[in-house]
This record gives structure tokens, C-alpha cells and sequence, in this order.
């Protein structure tokens, strides 16, 4: 594949770079959405209590997963820098060093999840049915841990070059699968029985693992532009530089599952059909969802890339343009899903008041669309640029502070539940606030300069290891 060319991108206009790194990452993560919109319609057939289970064990996967797009945080940020500088090796170190700590990383994080699966599971409040099926599910997903983080690795390291083409067919191929398979897993066929919410786990489990053996055999046999890197290559510098990078964005991660889990809590509180609403509005609204996080990859990868050519200006510039593309897009998204909600609810789950819940929190979150697409642009884009710390900070004011403040406050009125869904609206209007700030100031473009200077003191110390391991 073909990465990125920044002189190519200029010639034709920045929005032509934008949309070419974005449509395709849009497109991929539309039929993720689309395969997780399938497997609520499976697993909506066994009840509310299944589908509150699936989207409790889909937190948690993506709590403990928070580590690991730390990794790849900073994996996406030093790659894209070190391709814009023309530094095709030192990318191919940074994603060898990257795999390594991953695996090792998500290696360690499933024993908790195939140990204590029940405890971690009755964190959220629920009854005990849905509780004791999330428990199953996240047991048997935990078991595809290190497979997630080679896939999760190589198609950031890729996206960072500017291969997004490559991710998007491997996902595509890996979609198909899932469709496939979860039907049958989860109800059973003529030569298997149906494992239920099990089923959905083993589902995703399985066709993500034929996506990795397929990213390995293109990486390691050198059918990808991304280089592999030549021995030596996990030196003390380069480890620190990457968890320098990416542990702001792993602990954002972290505090982001944190507050989740406490408005979910506050959810739970008002019983299981809300909890299942939440569950299937945020499925639902994914399809909007997917698009701003395609311009958060093309404003990482052209920002990270622009300032590694030394080309400010022009990282601003594709900051601010995929910013506006993203929030005419997701504002188009959200409005089409507003319009078809109830429709929508009523397809994935026969449950009246799930449904009418459902509807409700999709019209709120079509009013925050803009406010959304700036949280994804400009916190992709200052993430391509190695400020991965002033992210952590608006997540931790706007969702932990105002978000769960607000629906605390409105659980200890009394107020319906409608309330509590709304709480998220004056979250996305402070992390939008703080994010344009920021991105304003310009202040991000030193970060990388001062990260690299504190642990590149010593700049011979990587190349010389290098030059003995060849």
C-alpha cells in the first residue's frame, strides 16, 4: 500500500488529504457499528437482561483496553513524527517496541478478568441475572487480549504512515466473519448449540483473530509499506519516550472508564430498561460516532506528520480543516439517526420502555454532535502531536467532574432519568471549550520538541545499540 505523500496532500489541498485518510477509517468502524448493531439485534432476542450484560462487558473490555490505546497513542504520535521526518527506521522501532510492551501489557491484564470475572462484572449494580451473563462474557473475551493488541498495534502504526487501506479491507474481511458467526453462536445451528452471551464474545473473539493473522502475515512478510524493524530495537530511550507519550492517554483512558462506570452506576439505579436504553442508544449513535473518529486519525496522522517536517502551518491548517469536515459530517450522521430513532429502537429490541428511553437519549445526543466532533478532531489532533496530557485533563474535568456531578446531583433531587441522560450535554460543552483553547494556543507544537530533548540527551545511545545488533 501506498502511504502518505505530505507533498502530494499539499498539491491537491488540504481537504483532500483529510477526506483521503478519513473515509476509509470511517468506513471501517461503520461496519464495526454495523456488526455491534447486529449482535444487540442477536442478543436483544434473549431479553434486556442479555442485552445489559453485552454493554456491561463491553465496558469493562474497554476499560481494561484503555492501557493499551495508551501504547498505541503514543505509537501513532512518534510514528507519524518520525515518517514526516523521513525516518523510516526509527518508525519501524517505534512499532517493534510498541508490539512488545502491548502484548506483554495485555498478557498480564487478562488473568483479573478470567480470575474474578463475577466481582468485576457487579461493579456496575446490576441484578444478579444480567450480572452473572456479563461475568461470561467477559471471561471468554478476555481470552483474545493479546491478539486485540497486535490488531490494535499494527493498523495504528499503519494509519500513521498513512496507510489507511490496509486496516479497512482486514476489517471488512473481519466484519463479514463476525455477521457470520455470531448468529450462530449465539442461537446455535443444526450441528452446534447456542452458547447465548457467551456466543457474542466467542463471536468477536474468533473473526478478530483471523484479522490479526492476516495483519502479522502482511507485516512480517513485507507485503506492507510499514518496514520491520532490524534488531535492537527496544532500547531505554525509546521505551521512555513512548510511555512518556502514551501514559497521559492510557490514564485518560483509565479515568474515562472510571466516570463511565459512575454514570452508568447512576443509571443502573433506575433499573435494568434504562441501563439496556443507554446501551442501545450509544450502538445506535456509534455510526455517527465512527465519523469523527476517522478525522481523529487524519488530523493525528497529518499533524503528527506536518510537524515532523517541520511544517507548523501546516498542522494547524489540517487541524482546523478536519475539524469542520468532521463537524458538518457528524452533525448530518446525528440528524438522519434523530429523524429514523424510534425506528430504529423498535428493530433492535421489543421492550416499549426501552425503547422510549432509547429514543430520548439518542435526541440528546444528536443536540452535542458539534461539541462530539470537536472532542474527536482537535483531541486526535493534539495526540498526533504528543500532547497527550491535555486530553487527560478535559476528561477529567468534563466527564468526572461535570458529567457525573451533574447526574449525582440529579439522582439526589430525584429527578427521572431523563435527567441523568442529559447530564452529558454540559460535559461536551466544557471539553469543547477547553480542547479549542488549547489547540488555539498553539502550545502543542512544542511538546514533542521538549519530550524529545529530555530523553534523547544522549542521541548516539539508540543509534549505537542499532549499529551493534546489525
Amino acid at each position: 500500500m501506498k502511504e502518505l505523500d505530505l507533498d502530494d496532500n499539499k498539491e491537491h489541498g488540504v481537504d483532500f488529504g483529510i477526506w483521503e485518510l478519513a473515509w476509509p477509517a470511517i468506513l471501517n468502524n461503520l461496519l464495526f457499528s454495523i456488526i455491534g448493531i447486529v449482535s444487540i439485534k442477536v442478543v436483544g432476542t434473549l431479553g434486556a437482561d442479555a442485552v445489559a450484560a453485552v454493554a456491561t462487558g463491553q465496558r469493562v473490555f474497554f476499560a481494561l483496553f484503555a492501557v493499551l490505546m495508551a501504547i498505541s497513542a503514543g505509537t501513532t504520535a512518534l510514528v507519524a513524527r518520525a515518517w514526516g521526518a523521513k525516518d523510516y527506521d526509527e518508525a519501524a522501532r517505534v512499532t517493534s517496541v510498541s508490539l512488545w510492551i502491548s502484548n506483554g501489557v495485555a498478557f498480564c491484564l487478562m488473568a483479573p478478568c478470567l480470575i474474578f470475572p463475577y466481582e468485576i462484572a457487579s461493579i456496575f449494580g446490576l441484578p444478579e441475572v444480567p450480572t452473572r451473563l456479563a461475568a461470561d462474557y467477559i471471561r471468554y473475551l478476555s481470552f483474545f487480549n493479546v491478539i486485540f493488541s497486535v490488531n490494535l498495534i499494527i493498523s495504528a502504526a499503519m494509519r500513521a504512515i498513512g496507510d489507511v487501506k490496509t486496516p479497512l479491507w482486514i476489517g471488512i474481511i473481519t466484519n463479514i466473519l463476525n455477521v457470520f458467526l455470531v448468529n450462530g453462536l449465539v442461537h446455535g445451528t443444526s450441528f452446534s448449540p447456542g452458547f447465548g452471551v457467551i456466543g457474542a464474545a466467542l463471536a468477536g473473539g474468533v473473526s478478530f483473530t483471523v484479522g490479526t493473522v492476516i495483519f502479522l502475515y502482511l507485516y512480517y512478510g513485507n507485503k506492507v509499506t510499514l518496514p520491520i524493524a532490524s534488531a535492537g530495537a527496544v532500547t531505554r530511550n525509546r521505551v521512555r519516550q513512548l510511555v512518556h507519550i502514551g501514559y497521559p492517554a492510557g490514564l485518560e483512558q483509565f479515568v474515562f472508564q472510571i466516570g463511565f462506570v459512575a454514570f452508568l452506576w447512576f443509571i443502573a439505579f433506575f433499573g435494568t430498561a434504562p441501563y439496556a436504553a443507554y446501551g442501545v442508544g450509544v450502538q445506535v449513535l456509534s455510526f455517527s460516532f465512527v465519523v469523527g473518529f476517522g478525522f481523529s486519525v487524519a488530523g493525528a496522522t497529518l499533524v503528527g506528520q506536518n510537524l515532523g517536517a517541520g511544517d507548523n502551518r501546516g498542522a494547524l491548517t489540517s487541524g482546523w480543516q478536519a475539524l469542520w469536515l468532521s463537524i458538518i459530517s457528524m452533525v448530518l450522521f446525528g440528524l438522519v439517526i434523530a429523524l429514523f430513532a424510534e425506528e430504529i429502537a423498535r428493530y433492535l429490541i421489543d421492550d416499549d420502555e426501552v425503547v422510549r428511553l432509547t429514543v430520548v437519549f439518542i435526541y440528546i445526543m444528536a443536540l452535542v454532535q458539534p461539541l462530539m466532533a470537536v472532542e474527536f478532531t482537535l483531541g486526535g489532533c493534539l495526540r498526533g502531536a504528543g500532547d497527550t496530557r491535555f486530553p487527560l485533563i478535559t476528561t477529567m474535568i468534563g466527564l468526572c467532574g461535570v458529567r457525573v456531578g451533574l447526574a449525582a446531583l440529579f439522582v439526589q433531587a430525584q429527578f427521572s432519568v431523563e435527567w441523568i441522560y442529559a447530564a452529558l450535554i454540559g460535559d461536551y460543552v466544557v471539553k469543547a471549550f477547553m480542547l479549542v483553547y488549547r489547540f488555539r494556543s498553539g502550545k502543542w507544537q512544542q511538546v514533542f520538541i521538549e519530550t524529545e530533548s529530555r530523553f534523547n540527551q544522549n542521541p548516539s545511545e539508540d543509534k549505537l545499540k542499532g549499529e551493534r545488533a546489525q
